[in-house]
């Protein structure tokens, strides 16, 4: 299969390890990964906080590039190492119209969240990865609630050699990121990042896993300023070793 990789905006920025990540084990699943430079944000940002007139114009930029991409570019489908943008997509249908409508339409139905195309389209669970460790898994709130997302990124997880899935009582509560929610509510946001943490803290784990940057970002974040051993890591990252973990914080 021909893949259109969209990376995100801050994968792009933040975790581009994690985005070479997404293409290795793309990789390894036979796909031909294709990057368009011309993508930039799918306008989640300003869609969220309810500035939807700002979203138009940097949405309507990503779906059409994504769609050339499908109508010209040979590509199968579209996948993306986040969930939050991949539902985006979704709402692209009702933000955007007339030709530009029916296109977000097309590079809605085309676009799969990095877990949810592994397991879903291509079928595979094992991906022949191996990484020694004791994590637990976050649900992150677009993905999960808006994708359905649940299932599938803890089969991959279980199915990766030396690795130990761990679980958490507050794995679907929010990280207390939610964009710009968590600079308009610091204290909130904080609040929200520590209460999964605390148990996090209990449960002996080398490391939080997500698919979403965002989650790992807030949650990383929050890991840092309270001088724990826990570290974040993207699934991709994961689903891509082959022989050992990256090293934990002492």
């Amino acid at each position: 299969m021909r893949i259109a990789l969209f990376v995100t905006c801050l994968m792009d920025q933040f975790r581009p390890d994690a985005a070479e990540a997404t293409v290795s084990v793309l990789e390894h699943c036979g796909c031909e990964v294709v990057f368009d430079p011309r993508q930039t944000c799918c306008g989640q940002p300003a869609f969220n906080a309810g500035l939807h007139q700002d979203a138009i114009p940097v949405c309507r930029g990503t779906v059409r590039v994504l769609h050339d991409q499908l109508t010209h570019g040979g590509c199968d489908a579209i996948v993306t190492p986040s969930g939050s943008c991949a539902a985006m997509f979704r709402h692209a249908i009702e933000l955007l119209d007339g030709e530009d409508a029916i296109a977000a339409k097309r590079v809605s139905e085309a676009t799969y969240e990095l877990s949810d195309f592994l397991v879903r389209r291509l079928e595979r669970v094992e991906l022949g990865a191996s990484w020694p460790g004791r994590v637990a898994w976050h649900d992150a709130c677009h993905g999960l609630r808006e994708l359905g997302l649940k299932s599938g990124p803890r089969r991959l997880l279980e199915a990766v050699d030396g690795l130990e899935l761990v679980d958490s009582t507050t794995c679907e509560r929010c990280c207390g990121f939610g964009g710009t929610f968590s600079v308009s509510l610091p204290g909130v946001s904080v609040g929200m990042a520590d209460d999964k943490i605390d148990e996090l803290e209990t449960l002996g784990i080398d490391a939080v896993v997500s698919g979403d940057a965002s989650c790992l970002m807030q949650l990383e974040g929050r890991l840092e300023a309270r001088g724990s051993r826990i570290r974040g890591v993207h699934l991709a990252e994961i689903l891509a070793a082959r022989e050992a973990p990256m090293s934990v914080k002492s």
